[in-house]
């Protein structure tokens, strides 16, 4: 990559993968810091650290907790896959904000929004590439898909000298 700079979505991926290499051999649940002291003071975390969030709506309102993570073929992170009374709802990864010290999400959409979104079982996912499930999903949370990974490159492009 240009001048050594590393997208911020490559180096959450990679603490993905460190982090499940660390559960595989049963490391404690933590932030990894960085390598080298000259690297930026940001951190990785770990997908421990996401599975089992809980996920509140506009008005504090609970809608259930992190289930599963879905990575796009390219590797970046795209959903989270919401448990809510044995019902699965796709939150595009956008849409949240995080609180990783508290292991909460905040999801900015109204409850009578939120009640529209369609849902599924662990029995029939869906095909969560698939160009009209993204754009729908997306558009129920006021989202395009793509774009903040646009604005990451475009930020990346504008700032490489």
């Amino acid at each position: 990559m240009a001048s050594g700079k590393v997208r911020w979505s490559s180096m959450f991926v990679l603490g993905l993968a460190v982090a499940g290499l660390a559960a595989a051999y049963g490391q404690d649940a933590q932030k990894l810091k960085p390598v080298a002291e000259n690297e930026p003071t940001s951190h990785a975390y770990r997908a421990k650290t996401v599975l089992g969030s809980k996920v509140s709506i506009d008005g504090d309102v609970s809608i259930g907790t992190v289930d599963d993570i879905v990575f796009t073929d390219d590797g970046y992170l795209e959903y989270l896959v919401v448990l809510s009374d044995n019902k699965l709802v796709t939150v595009p990864w956008e849409a949240a904000k995080f609180d990783f010290d508290k292991r909460t999400a905040i999801v900015s959409i109204t409850p009578e929004r939120y009640k529209a979104i369609p849902t599924y079982t662990v029995d029939r996912y869906p095909v969560f590439s698939a160009p009209t499930y993204r754009v729908e999903t997306y558009k129920y949370y006021g989202l395009t898909p793509g774009q903040q990974r646009r604005a990451i490159r475009r930020e990346l492009r504008d700032s490489t000298p």
